[in-house]
């Protein structure tokens, strides 16, 4: 029979799909900040040069929309110079007025172009980096203050609270960014463990949630003394994906070669994921490697996808991609990344039309660092002179792709995954649904697979033995069975040989495909926001939802939950 269960509870929404007008490409925002007082740049220059990050209030308006009591202050180190008109900005809309923000985005952050003649790079990064891991959404702004037109700024979006919920489902987990305090230039490891005492860890990192500093040093523990559990702490996939996104592009100043310009969150699942941060000198724009030297531009190109790889400062790398099995998938996971970016100049045609959208305000910029002929031709070639001189990112790329693709390591034949179903074709819930793949020269295939969105994938053998509704044996087609609850199922498959693995899809885990299960239990009605309207047996207005059953039999409830908790 047919019931209705009425359940109150307090209702919780969270959005993964944020608005991202004010981050749209083809979108060049006007930001206008207001300071009462004339001297401002003197007071932001004071506050820089302080270091503890207080503000000087202001108005800002942002395409129109005014924010009172916004707090502004000069941002960056290398990039900021007291004796410079346009300096990057942290504007931090809600300083004083709480949850004041546009969009839900509460800090903009602005940066000015220094050292990138292109001033595409940032962009360009951050667009191919969200393709495979979470990173930052930035486009373009144009700056004023007081009336004066500062110039065109890169708009990145801040690795914030905001950034963790929308990306990771939750806020106040562990959260550090790494940076260098000392005034010389980047220098020590990354991620090395340096004893239980937090304080020795202050002059790498900026802890940016309330607590974590316990929890980041069982980590980097755990990564350099106990390798084993690695896997339990860090999301390797995921990490995978940065490092080959990090080497490829070439970006030596962040975390490959220097602990600065990025952040580690502790996720649900207590694992923590590398976030980039400052990309203005990808695409080879830094030139000084730690234990290289500064690198020629024959070096840059052929810079090693597996440089530091037996350095102990940097267990970042050392210690994942001296595991065999990472380091296929890294290899793979690079391919990818070549294959779907910078195969047949897809990356120029699109550094070409991002350079359209902002060349008349480039020009129209008084404060730019370089000429509008250095901004155009910096895409094919190096600007400048020296050990300063800016390489091309074409010039860059176009040769370190061939470079790369020569190695053997990227020559090693793949597993091919030809497809991939599901039976029945109608899964409902709590049965066995099975999975099959075609795939060639593979040794071992697996199906990774979760019923959470933001779980853990959890790997399971697939067998060509023709035991597993997977044909006849040794036919290259692979099967194996799950059970199902009430939750839809993501998977991919996972392939290996001696040589390579493969993924289907290819930027598994990042992405991955589905299993609509069936559920007659539905969520019939609800009331968000009961002041008054229904009361429940307790004489209590509480927020309620109802469920319905859509079938004729009974279903059982055992195991099923109500969260606010995604």
């Amino acid at each position: 029979m047919k019931q209705i269960l009425q359940l109150a509870m307090a209702l919780f929404f969270s959005s993964f799909a944020i608005g991202q007008s004010f981050y749209d490409i083809n979108t060049i925002n006007t930001i206008e900040i207001t300071f009462e007082e004339s001297n401002w740049d003197y007071l932001l220059d004071q506050l820089a040069q302080a270091g503890d990050e207080e503000r000087l209030m202001g108005s800002v308006s942002v395409n129109g929309q005014v924010f009172d009591s916004a707090g502004i202050r000069y941002k960056g180190n290398s990039t900021y110079s007291s004796n410079q008109v346009k300096n990057p900005l942290n504007i931090k809309l809600d300083y004083i007025i709480d949850d004041q923000s546009l969009e839900g985005y509460g800090t903009l952050k602005l940066a000015n172009g220094y050292k990138d003649p292109s001033l595409v790079r940032e962009v360009l990064s951050y667009e191919t980096a969200r393709k495979y891991f979470p990173a930052s959404q930035s486009n373009y702004a144009n700056v004023y203050i007081n009336g004066t037109h500062l110039g065109l700024y890169t708009n990145d979006q801040s690795v914030d609270k905001f950034f963790m919920q929308s990306n990771f489902g939750s806020r106040d987990n562990t959260r550090a960014k790494g940076e260098i305090t000392s005034n010389g230039p980047p220098s020590g490891g990354v991620w090395e463990y340096y004893g239980a005492d937090s304080s020795n860890y202050y002059g790498y990192y900026d802890m940016k949630s309330d607590y974590g500093w316990e929890e980041l040093i069982q980590f980097l523990d755990t990564l350099n003394n106990h390798e084993e559990y690695v896997h339990q702490v860090l999301d390797i996939d995921r990490h995978l994906w940065f490092l080959a996104f990090s080497n490829l592009l070439v970006n030596l100043d962040g975390p490959i070669n220097n602990p600065q310009n990025h952040y580690l969150y502790k996720d649900d699942n207590g694992r923590f994921n590398p976030i980039p941060w400052d990309l203005n000198e990808s695409f080879g724009g830094f030139r000084s490697h730690q234990t290289l030297g500064n690198l020629s531009t024959n070096q840059l190109q052929q810079f090693s996808p597996f440089a530091n790889i037996n350095e102990d400062d940097f267990p970042i790398i050392s210690k994942i991609l001296s595991n065999e099995t990472y380091r296929k998938m890294y290899v793979a996971h690079m391919k990818t990344i070549i294959e779907e970016n910078f195969s047949d100049d897809q990356y120029l045609d699109r550094a070409l039309e991002i350079q359209s959208i902002i060349e008349e305000d480039v020009q129209a910029d008084q404060n730019k660092f370089y000429s509008y002929s250095e901004f155009t031709s910096n895409l094919y070639n190096s600007v400048g002179g020296g050990p300063n001189s800016v390489i091309g990112i074409g010039q860059l790329m176009d040769a370190r792709v061939d470079y790369i693709l020569g190695l053997s390591d990227f020559q090693a034949a793949q597993p091919q995954i030809a497809s991939a179903s599901y039976s029945p074709e109608e899964v409902s819930a709590n049965s066995e649904v099975w999975l099959s793949t075609e795939v060639e020269q593979a040794e071992q295939v697996f199906l990774a697979y979760r019923q959470s969105q933001l779980g853990v994938f959890e790997k399971v053998e697939m067998f060509d033995d023709g035991n597993h509704q997977d044909g006849t044996a040794n036919d290259g087609i692979y099967g194996i069975s799950i059970l199902v609850s009430h939750s839809d199922i993501q998977y991919y498959i996972y392939a290996e040989n001696a040589d390579a693995v493969a993924f289907l899809p290819v930027r598994a885990e990042y992405e991955f495909l589905d299993i609509s299960v069936s559920n007659e239990l539905v969520i019939n009605e609800l009331m968000a926001d009961n002041e008054s309207t229904v009361v429940d047996q307790d004489g209590e207005y509480d927020d309620w939802i109802e469920l319905y059953n859509n079938s004729n039999t009974t279903i059982e409830l055992e195991g099923i939950y109500l969260s606010d908790d995604a």
